[in-house]
C-alpha cells in the first residue's frame, strides 16, 4: 500500500505526536521509555527556539510516521551556521516507504533556506540502514577529524 506522506516544520499542535515518535526513538537506542520527559523536553526545546522539528504524517489519517530534528552550531572557522541532525526516526512499520528520505530532503531544504555551511550527523555503527541512505544523499562519513567527548 502505497502512502501519501507529507512534511512539515512542527507546530506546538505536534507536540504529542512527537514526544510518542521520541520516545520510541531513545528506546530504539536502549533508553527506558520516559513519555512526560520526553514531552517536557521537546516543549522546551520548541519554545526557547532551541531546535527545529521536522515532522512526517500520512495525509490519509494524520497518523505521525516520523520526524528529524535539527540543533544550529556555528563554526567560528568559516564564521557561518550549520546544523546538527541529531534525531531522525521513522517507527518499524512504516520504514523501507522513503519517509527518511523526505525527511532528509526537508531538512536539506531548510538548511539551504537558512544559508547554512552543512549539516553534520551521527548515527549508531550498526545502524547500516541508516547509514545507505545518508550516503545515498550524499552525506560523507568524516576522516578529518576526530570527535571528543567530556562526561560531566
Amino acid at each position: 500500500m502505497s502512502r501519501s506522506i507529507s512534511i512539515s516544520q512542527a507546530a506546538y499542535e505536534d507536540l504529542d505526536a512527537i514526544a510518542v515518535l521520541f520516545d520510541q526513538y531513545r528506546m530504539f537506542y536502549g533508553k527506558i521509555s520516559d513519555l512526560e520527559g520526553a514531552s517536557a523536553f521537546l516543549y522546551g526545546l520548541m519554545e526557547n527556539r532551541e531546535s527545529v522539528i521536522f515532522i512526517a504524517k500520512d495525509e490519509d489519517n494524520g497518523q505521525a510516521t516520523g520526524f528529524a530534528q535539527l540543533y544550529p552550531v556555528f563554526s567560528s572557522l568559516s564564521m557561518q551556521r550549520s546544523w546538527i541532525l541529531n534525531d531522525l526516526y521513522v517507527p518499524e512499520a512504516y520504514r523501507n516507504q522513503g519517509i527518511g528520505k523526505q525527511l532528509l530532503n526537508a531538512v536539506t531544504e531548510y538548511a539551504v533556506h537558512t544559508k547554512a555551511k552543512g549539516i553534520a550527523l551521527e548515527t549508531g555503527i550498526r545502524n547500516v540502514g541508516a547509514q545507505k541512505l545518508y550516503e545515498q544523499l550524499g552525506y560523507t562519513r568524516e576522516d578529518e577529524f576526530y570527535h571528543y567527548y567530556l562526561s560531566l
